[in-house]
């Protein structure tokens, strides 16, 4: 996933935007995904409506929608632990699509409701490029050990 012009905090580990920028290639760079903000309270990132996010009547899927929502939300929820001891991982997501969007991009702010030693829970608001509400999510993460 793309993030070469995001703002980092400096409140990050260095440990995870190596690994963030060693990773290979994931459903975020299939879908077209770049992240904007890295911040543990708040991560930002921005994904394309076209070809590849789009249901087969022209209409942004709702399943990129929560593609984008997870994507955010988790890499949140890692911004909370040591990337070399813990890792976060989705264990409830739930969506509510507000409004149909045909082309452009569209802007996920995730933010923390709760951070725990154990469980994370996020909320993700998809938005247009000009500030119209998309979709509303909210994710479950629990912290668990690296392998």
């Amino acid at each position: 996933m793309k993030f070469d012009n995001a703002a980092i905090s400096d409140k990050i580990h260095p440990d995870l935007i190596t690994m963030l920028r060693g990773a290979p290639l994931t459903m975020g760079d299939a879908l077209g995904m770049e992240l904007v903000k890295l911040d543990p309270d708040e991560v930002v990132g921005t994904m394309p409506v076209d070809h590849r996010t789009v249901q087969p009547v022209g209409l942004l899927h709702g399943g990129a929608s929560v593609a984008l929502a997870e994507t955010l939300c988790s890499i949140g929820a890692w911004l909370q632990l040591d990337p070399n001891t813990q890792t976060a991982v989705g264990v409830e997501i739930n969506a509510n699509h507000i409004r149909a969007v045909r082309s452009g991009i569209v802007v996920g702010r995730a933010k923390p409701i709760h951070v725990g030693r154990q469980l994370q829970v996020w909320e993700c608001r998809i938005e247009t490029e000009d500030g119209k509400l998309v979709c509303t999510s909210r994710c479950t993460l629990m912290a668990v050990a690296r392998r």
